[in-house]
């Protein structure tokens, strides 16, 4: 199925290594072209190897979401060297985990900036781009937080429904001017970073990765985790034109999950 991506242009934040790289590596891969932003130093290295496996025109911008200059540096660029951004992929790392009394209010007003305001700036920085040109696709890269909360991811929980409360009302005043928005929910999805947790669980529970990895997915109806390879092409999918009526949902990217009784 052709998703009508070739000759786009899509921006995708946080995109060096785990589920933002499978976004941009699926968008790549249906001839998207790429602007990408990391603060990681495997940022570079991770457009090299989008841009030798798929051919298309990959920019690495250094910068972090947190910081509106480089907001602004990133979009700046991705618009200097393609004149046009079709796609946003709001993407960053979540906050820490916690209880609510392991916390104070510091540690919330840190992710808030980090998950919450990065996607208003991404938001305030592209989409008056486009509006001007009477159409464009958001995708934010959420999490199943926003169906049910998850234990000790407190600020996860509350942060992050902030933003799909933000989509959905720009949703509604964005859409009649040819703008769609949507969000994607996941679930434990097999990333390095899950497979480093797993492995420092099982290490300090003296049992084994798939030990581990069972304990997580018990509450998956499918019974598995999902790949990033599988996220990313959900994202693509969500961001193409083959997905042209697809407006002001979360997608939950979880298996079932969220369908299980708490």
């Amino acid at each position: 199925m052709d998703l009508g991506l070739k000759g786009k242009v899509a921006l995708v934040t946080a995109a060096s290594k785990g589920l933002g790289k499978a976004s941009a590596l699926a968008l790549a891969q249906e001839g998207a072209k790429l602007a990408i932003c990391a603060r990681s130093d495997a940022l570079d290295v991770t457009a090299v190897e989008i841009q030798n496996k798929t051919g298309v025109d990959v920019l690495a911008i250094r910068g972090d979401v947190t910081q509106q200059s480089d907001i602004d540096r990133a979009v700046t660029g991705a618009l200097n060297k393609f004149g046009q951004i079709d796609i946003l992929v709001i993407n960053a790392g979540g906050p820490p985990p916690g209880q609510f009394l392991s916390l104070n209010a510091e540690t919330w007003e840190t992710a808030v900036q980090l998950t919450l305001m990065s996607a208003v700036r991404l938001c305030y920085a592209v989409v008056p781009h486009m509006v001007e040109r009477g159409r464009g696709s958001i995708v934010a890269i959420e999490s199943i937080s926003v169906k049910q909360p998850v234990a000790n991811l407190l600020l996860s929980n509350a942060i992050r429904m902030a933003v799909i409360g933000m989509l959905k009302t720009m949703a509604n005043e964005l859409g009649p001017k040819g703008i769609r928005i949507n969000s994607v929910n996941p679930v434990w999805t097999y990333t390095d970073r899950v497979k480093q947790l797993l492995t420092s669980r099982a290490n300090a529970n003296g049992t084994t990765i798939e030990e581990e990895a069972a304990k997580v997915t018990g509450g998956i109806p499918l019974g598995r985790m999902g790949t990033v390879e599988e996220f990313g092409r959900t994202v693509a999918w969500l961001a193409s034109p083959a997905a042209s009526f697809i407006h002001g949902s979360a997608i939950m990217f979880d298996g079932g999950a969220s369908q299980m009784p708490l």
